[in-house]
């Protein structure tokens, strides 16, 4: 699936993609068509964090497979895209790179990114990297806005610095690859141990999501009594990659929880640990939103 990539203008394409909307029977979330319709929006969503999928086989050709170890991903969701609606990825090369300089894999570097529909459209936007360059990422370098606790109504019992319950990850391969089938960007390390080397099958983006992405489990329509969706996320490997088969312990915190005019939002800020020794193997950035429209606690507006 890696074959369609092409290199033009300084840039790197990856090949459409067509993701199926498997959250769709999700009835209490904006993956739901009824849901989305009703707030407005063209119909159940995909979840920004399935196309992070797409870069990954770009940044592997990039730095190589130094990027599993030390490389990050980090977008800020622009346009919500449905069920197989095609859209690629893009990664600028560095500045006076060809492709016979491929790849990278010992520098310190960070380009800008994105991914569009067939049409153009942008639908996500940010950075991706290697290592520790000097520039701060994309999301870590967006100014994090928080509200006053009155100004808020449907996240008014959260509050900055508020850390989620730790919880054990482990992942197994079958467990892996069921969800693999969400992902369209399916590359051979995250399928089994023989093919990887590192050992074991590695996580692949979504999973790595899904580990650290505490407390989201629970953020259905029904409970928070607002339409969530994702807004941004960032998924940096510090240790990687993280292996399949592997104790972890996922901590998190929220970092800033505000409003605007359309929405109230969180962003956490968690850590991926190896349970055995504490070494850091992954973190993440990641923004929640809440639509006010459709909510109840904003019927008065």
């Amino acid at each position: 699936m890696v074959d369609d990539i092409e290199i033009k203008d300084g840039k790197m394409f990856g090949g459409l993609r067509a993701p199926e909307n498997l959250a769709r029977a999700s009835t209490t979330s904006i993956h739901d068509d009824d849901v989305t319709k009703s707030v407005g929006m063209r119909g159940g969503t995909i979840q920004g964090t399935i196309h992070l999928s797409m870069f990954t086989p770009l940044a592997q050709k990039i730095f190589g497979d130094r990027w599993f170890e030390q490389g990050t991903v980090s977008m800020y969701y622009t346009f919500a895209t449905v069920d197989k609606e095609e859209v690629r990825a893009i990664i600028e090369l560095p500045p006076d790179t060809t492709e016979e300089m491929l790849p990278i894999a010992t520098k310190n570097v960070q380009v800008n990114a994105w991914a569009e529909l067939k049409n153009g459209q942008q639908i996500m936007t940010g950075t991706v990297s290697i290592g520790s360059p000097k520039e701060p990422s994309y999301l870590q370098a967006a100014e994090l806005r928080n509200s006053k606790p009155e100004e808020l109504r449907i996240l008014a019992k959260l509050k900055v610095g508020d850390e989620l319950p730790s919880r054990e990850i482990l992942l197994t391969q079958e467990d892996a690859n069921r969800g693999l089938r969400r992902i369209t960007d399916q590359l051979e390390y995250y399928k089994g141990k023989d093919k990887s080397p590192w050992g074991n099958a590695i996580f692949y983006p979504t999973a790595l999501f899904e580990a650290m992405g505490l407390g989201f489990e629970h953020t259905s329509t029904d409970e928070f009594q607002a339409v969530p969706f994702y807004g941004a996320t960032e998924l940096r490997n510090i240790n990687g990659p993280a292996l399949i088969g592997v104790s972890y312990i996922a901590k998190g915190k929220y970092a800033c929880i505000g409003g605007s005019r359309k929405t109230e939002y969180l962003w956490l800020d968690s850590t991926l640990e190896e349970k055995e020794t504490g070494k850091i193997v992954a973190s993440m950035r990641h923004l929640n939103r809440f639509m006010k429209t459709g909510s109840p606690l904003y019927n008065d507006q």
